[in-house]
């Protein structure tokens, strides 16, 4: 099963800013699909026989670096 990653958007938001969606991205950050909640990502995810990850940080969702990074399922 490959790795994809759930990210909130919009990228580099501050604290206190809404998210407006989920996007489900590979590790080169291509979007696969768009959500409006993270478990709706996460859902589709393990669906199509992927491996969802989350950020365990909030702007720190480095994809080299798998210490970033839980599983969500």
């Amino acid at each position: 099963m490959p790795n994809v990653y759930i990210e909130p958007r919009p990228k580099g938001r501050k604290d206190g800013e809404p998210i407006e969606d989920y996007v489900v991205e590979d590790h080169k950050d291509h979007v696969l699909k768009t959500f409006k909640t993270q478990k709706e990502a996460i859902d589709w995810a393990k669906k199509e026989g992927h491996h969802p990850l989350v950020a365990r940080v909030r702007h720190e969702n480095n994809k080299t670096k798998l210490d970033h990074w839980r599983s969500a399922g």
